[in-house]
C-alpha cells in the first residue's frame, strides 16, 4: 500500500494535519445552512452573499484540508520536515478558523474592518505557512531516478499550487484592500479574474493533483499515472493559467480551452486507471472520485462557454462542489484512517496486538451514508441556479453530508486515542 521513495520517517505528527481535517466540516456545515437560508445567491454567485459562501468553500473547508495535505505531503514527498511544524501548522490553522468567518461576514456586508482584520488574519498566519513549505522543497532531496519520477511531479505540482496559493492570496489582499477603501485599481476585473483562476485552477486544481498522483495509486491499488501524462498535464495546466491571466480576450480564451482539456484528461484517465485497479471489492472513496471527475468534465466543458450569471454559476457549483469537494471527501476517507492506522502501528509497533485495522477507525457504511447525503445535496444545488427554490433543500443536505463527516472523522481519531496512540 505504501509507495516506494517516501521518507515516512519525515513524517509530522499526527496532530498537525489533523486539526485541518477534524476543522473543515464545519466551514462545510456553515455554507450550507447559510445557502438554505439565504437562496438568492443562486441566481448569481458574484453577489455579496454569494461571494461570502465562496469562500466558507475555498479558504473554510477545501482550504482547511489542502493546507492539512501539505503538511503531511511535503516532508514525506520531498524527504525535508517542514521547519517548526507544529507552530506553522497551528497558525496556518488559526488565521483561517478565525480569518475565514470574518471575510465572509465582510464580504456579506459585514463592513470595511471586518474585511481588513481578515485580510490580516489570513496574511499572519498563510505567509508563514508558505514560507516554510517552500523552504521545505528547497531542502528536499534530489528526486531524479526514475523511481521517484512521479514524487518529482508531484513536489512540482505542489511547487506550482504554492505558487497560485501565493498569487490568489496577493490578489485577494489586493481586492480587500480595494472593498475597504484603501486604493482603487485600474482594472478590478483583471484582479478578480487573476483571483479566481489561481485559486479555482490553480491552488485547488494543481494540488488535487499533485495529491492524486500518489493518493489514487497508494491507497485505491491502481497503476501509476503515466510519467509523461502528468507532465503534459503540468505544462498545460501552468501554460493554460499563465495565459488566461493576460490582457488579451483571444489569449484569456485559448488560456481556458488549455485549462479545460487538462481537466478532461486529467479525470479520464483517473478513471481508467481506477477501474484497473488491484481491489475489486466497492469503496465509497471511489464513488467520491469517480462523481468528482464526472463533475470535472462538465465544469471543463462549460468553462469557455459560461458567459452569463447562471452558467458561471452552474460552473463553479459543478468546479467546486461536483469535484473539489467530493474528491476531498472521498480523500478524508481514506487519508484519516489510513494516518490513524499508520501513527498507531510507529507509537505501538508493527507487532502489537489488538491494534485496529483501517477499515475499524472509519467503516464503510458510515461513509456510505455520508456519501449518499453528499450525492442528494448536489442533486439539488447544481441546478440552483436555473431553479432558486432547490437551493434551500441542497443547502441542508450539503449541511446534513458536513455533519456526518465531522462526525465520522473524529469517531475515527477518538479510536486512535483509545487504543493509546498519541497526537
Amino acid at each position: 500500500m505504501i509507495a516506494p521513495g517516501l521518507a515516512l520517517e519525515q513524517a509530522p505528527p499526527f496532530s498537525a494535519p489533523l486539526r485541518f481535517f477534524l476543522t473543515a466540516p464545519l466551514f462545510l456545515a456553515v455554507a450550507g445552512l447559510l445557502a438554505a437560508w439565504q437562496p438568492d445567491w443562486s441566481a448569481d454567485v458574484r453577489v455579496p452573499f454569494g461571494l461570502a459562501l465562496t469562500h466558507l468553500l475555498t479558504l473554510g473547508f477545501l482550504g482547511m484540508v489542502m493546507l492539512g495535505a501539505l503538511t503531511q505531503m511535503l516532508p514525506v514527498v520531498a524527504g525535508a520536515p517542514v521547519p517548526g511544524v507544529r507552530r506553522v501548522a497551528g497558525l496556518g490553522h488559526l488565521a483561517l478558523l478565525l480569518g475565514t468567518p470574518l471575510l465572509a461576514w465582510g464580504l456579506a456586508g459585514g463592513g470595511e474592518m471586518a474585511l481588513l482584520a481578515a485580510g490580516a488574519l489570513l496574511a499572519t498566519g498563510l505567509l508563514p505557512f508558505l514560507g516554510a513549505a517552500s523552504l521545505s522543497l528547497l531542502r528536499g532531496r534530489a528526486l531524479d531516478t526514475l523511481r521517484a519520477m512521479a514524487l518529482a511531479l508531484t513536489a512540482l505540482a505542489a511547487t506550482l499550487a504554492l505558487t497560485a496559493l501565493a498569487a490568489t492570496l496577493a490578489c485577494g489582499l489586493a481586492l480587500l484592500g480595494w472593498l475597504a477603501g484603501l486604493w482603487l485599481p485600474a482594472d478590478p476585473a483583471a484582479w478578480l479574474n487573476v483571483h479566481v483562476l489561481a485559486g479555482m485552477a490553480g491552488w485547488i486544481g494543481l494540488l488535487i493533483l499533485g495529491v492524486a498522483w500518489q493518493v489514487v495509486p497508494m491507497l485505491q491499488l491502481t497503476p501509476a499515472y503515466p510519467p509523461r501524462l502528468t507532465r503534459f498535464l503540468l505544462v498545460a495546466a501552468g501554460t493554460g493559467l499563465l495565459a488566461s491571466w493576460l490582457p488579451a480576450e483571444s489569449m484569456r480564451l485559448a488560456g481556458k480551452l488549455l485549462l479545460a482539456l487538462a481537466a478532461v484528461v486529467f479525470a479520464l484517465t483517473t478513471l481508467r486507471l481506477q477501474q484497473q485497479r488491484k481491489r475489486k471489492i466497492p469503496d465509497v472513496a471511489l464513488s467520491y472520485w469517480r462523481l468528482g471527475m464526472a463533475n470535472l468534465i462538465l465544469a471543463a466543458a462549460l468553462l469557455p462557454l459560461a458567459n452569463s450569471p447562471a452558467l458561471q454559476g452552474l460552473t463553479g457549483l459543478l468546479f467546486l462542489l461536483g469535484f473539489a469537494v467530493s474528491v476531498v471527501n472521498g480523500m478524508l476517507c481514506k487519508i484519516v484512517p489510513f494516518l490513524a492506522w499508520f501513527h498507531l502501528q510507529g507509537q505501538r509497533g508493527m507487532l502489537a496486538s489488538g491494534l485496529p485495522s483501517m477499515k475499524d477507525y472509519l467503516p464503510d457504511a458510515a461513509c456510505r451514508a455520508q456519501f449518499r447525503l453528499h450525492l442528494a445535496a448536489l442533486a439539488c444545488l447544481l441546478p440552483a441556479p436555473f431553479l432558486p427554490l432547490m437551493a434551500a433543500p441542497g443547502g441542508l443536505l450539503l449541511a446534513a453530508s458536513a455533519i456526518l463527516l465531522g462526525w465520522n472523522l473524529t469517531r475515527a481519531a477518538q479510536r486512535f486515542h483509545a487504543c493509546g496512540g498519541r497526537f
